[in-house]
């Protein structure tokens, strides 16, 4: 069974307290640098005969708030922030291993230089835009609908990448290509079109900016094996870790939020987690709370790693 470590805290010394060479898969979503507190609300539908929202049979609903999440998303030097962390992820990646830089058009740029100089620029293998199309529409400029994944390698001639392994999307045009291709389809390219987490989908956490798993399970499937070691620093509500442990891969998730803790005690409660430096609340007050924000965090005194509490 997949091995899940989740560890609460800064993520520089936790980092610096990992073997080298033992990673074999990075992938990291730090803050963007917006300047803003990135929040989202959790909402509920409940019914109402005078609420504004109309349903199916002419029934009447209204949505009220029940919690948010948020964190800041500032730093007055995001690069200096960056450079020591991107340092020990060198140092972790085996030697076939790959770090993926999940940034926005802000600061892609910034990072890629300062990426070059601690890979190396051969070590640069792809830029993968993920492009995606929702939200509002600005009638000032082109609106930005995507994101930018920097892929270095630790070794640019040895790394991982089992294209077979890729799940495949549909060609623009089938009927140029012929039955059978059509129906097999085609691998991606490195624009990868792929709809946002839904608001109202399964997947939802409640976690702003969480990262849908088709692109995360993409990236898990094609950069590693089975039994693998990856890495997310910083984890948020743990889509990585996810997308990890059910291709069977071990992972190590590094937050320093309260609430991406509680979101994890939430997201990972039928699983075996190893917790260090925070303990989870019992299950069965993480299965009757109406959101992860309403269960209180108990801090850990203990440094050695905390497996999950059995069911209660």
């Amino acid at each position: 069974m997949a091995r899940l470590d989740i560890h609460f805290g800064d993520n520089l010394p936790i980092l610096s307290s990992l073997p080298s060479g033992s990673i074999d898969l990075i992938y990291i979503d730090p803050p963007f640098n917006t300047g803003q507190i990135q929040s989202r609300d959790q909402i509920a539908v409940v019914r109402d005969a005078q609420g504004p929202k109309a349903g199916f049979h002419g029934l009447r609903y209204r949505h009220i708030k029940i919690g948010s999440k948020e964190y800041p998303d500032l730093f007055d030097d995001y690069l200096a922030f960056l450079e020591p962390r991107l340092v020990e992820a060198r140092r972790l990646l085996r030697p076939d291993g790959s770090l993926f830089f999940h940034i926005d058009y802000r600061e892609v740029h910034y990072c890629k230089v300062l990426l070059d100089l601690i890979f190396g620029r051969d070590s640069f293998i792809n830029e993968i835009v993920w492009a995606y199309d929702y939200g509002a529409r600005s009638r000032s400029r082109w609106p930005t609908k995507h994101d930018n994944i920097l892929w270095y390698a630790r070794n640019p001639a040895d790394y991982q990448f089992h294209l077979a392994q890729c799940d495949r999307i549909p060609y623009m045009a089938p009927d140029l290509v012929g039955e059978e291709k059509a129906a097999r389809g085609k691998t991606p390219t490195d624009t990868w079109w792929h709809t946002i987490v839904s608001p109202n989908g399964r997947e939802k956490t409640g976690y702003p900016n969480q990262k849908p798993r088709g692109i995360l399970d993409r990236i898990v499937k094609v950069h590693s094996r089975r039994d693998d070691q990856l890495l997310d620093f910083f984890a948020g509500s743990g889509s990585f870790g996810e997308s990890a442990v059910a291709l069977g891969r071990n992972c190590i998730l590094i937050d320093d939020h309260i609430e991406a803790m509680q979101v994890m005690a939430r997201r990972f409660i039928r699983r075996r987690v190893t917790w260090h430096g925070w303990n989870p609340p019992p299950r069965r007050s993480l299965r009757d709370s109406p959101s992860s924000a309403a269960a209180p965090p108990v801090p850990s005194t203990d440094p050695t790693p905390v497996p999950a509490p059995d069911p209660g």
